[in-house]
């Protein structure tokens, strides 16, 4: 049965299994040798009773849409996205200083994809997406944050701006990363309370109405002749930040 979506690459269809998603099946490249990632793929898969295929590799090449598969491919369906009510619910229940992070407008793939391997990887407990105008989770971006979207929950929202409303009614600020801030992130006293990083889309940064309904707004400190940096980059930095904060 095929599934509605497509995972690939060892990693992430890895964690697919370990944070005990659903997974419908797997094909394997009748090529791919064996590796310590993939017999424990195997074996998740065995003990979650996932099927199994072999398949020919131009087949597996065909159904990864050009992305590198490492001889990996997982039949599941519909990515999970969960409500702003609930990853409000999830962070409180995990936290008393929630870690949130939101995108207003970010398109490309690949740094949607590095920014939720990051926000995972620092204890973040959730991520907001908005609907229109911005990337959303595509077998490119589960591919770019390495399985990470299989542990992190993602919300899609309509409205950012409403969302931003809804965290702040539940007590979790938010603090829009804006290089012309006159802040630095580090001195904010928003640092180390509850919050949403909210971070701009990679050429205009953040919307106007979005820069108003932050709480506060913050730059990170640049000490060389550089003075820009790519999105997925300036929110790793500003996310470490945050994260040693808590």
């Amino acid at each position: 049965m095929s599934g509605d979506r497509v995972v690939v690459g060892l990693h992430p269809v890895r964690e697919l299994l370990r944070a005990g998603r659903a997974v419908r099946s797997l094909s394997i490249s009748e090529r791919r040798g064996t590796s310590p990632v993939l017999d424990e793929i195997l074996d998740l898969a065995a003990r979650a009773g996932v099927s199994v295929a072999h398949v020919d590799a131009h087949a597996l090449d065909a159904r990864a849409h050009g992305l590198v598969h490492q001889g990996v491919v997982a039949d599941a369906p519909a990515f999970p996205l969960a409500s702003v009510t609930e990853l409000i619910a999830r962070s409180i229940a995990t936290t008393d200083r929630p870690l949130l992070v939101a995108l207003d407008g970010v398109t490309d793939p690949h740094n949607l994809g590095s920014i939720a391997r990051t926000a995972e990887a620092l204890g973040a407990q959730g991520m907001l997406i908005p609907d229109r105008r911005a990337a959303g989770i595509t077998p490119t971006v589960e591919k770019a944050a390495a399985g990470a979207l299989a542990h992190l929950p993602v919300a899609r929202v309509t409205n950012l701006v409403r969302a931003l409303d809804e965290l702040g009614d539940a007590g979790i600020w938010s603090i829009g990363l804006d290089a012309d801030a006159p802040v630095e992130l580090t001195t904010s006293h928003l640092v180390s309370e509850p919050c949403v990083l909210v971070v701009g889309a990679e050429s205009t940064g953040l919307r106007r109405l979005t820069r108003e309904r932050c709480d506060v707004l913050a730059r990170l400190r640049m000490r060389g002749r550089v003075d820009s940096l790519n999105a997925s980059v300036a929110a790793g930095i500003a996310l470490h930040v945050l994260a040693q904060s808590r």
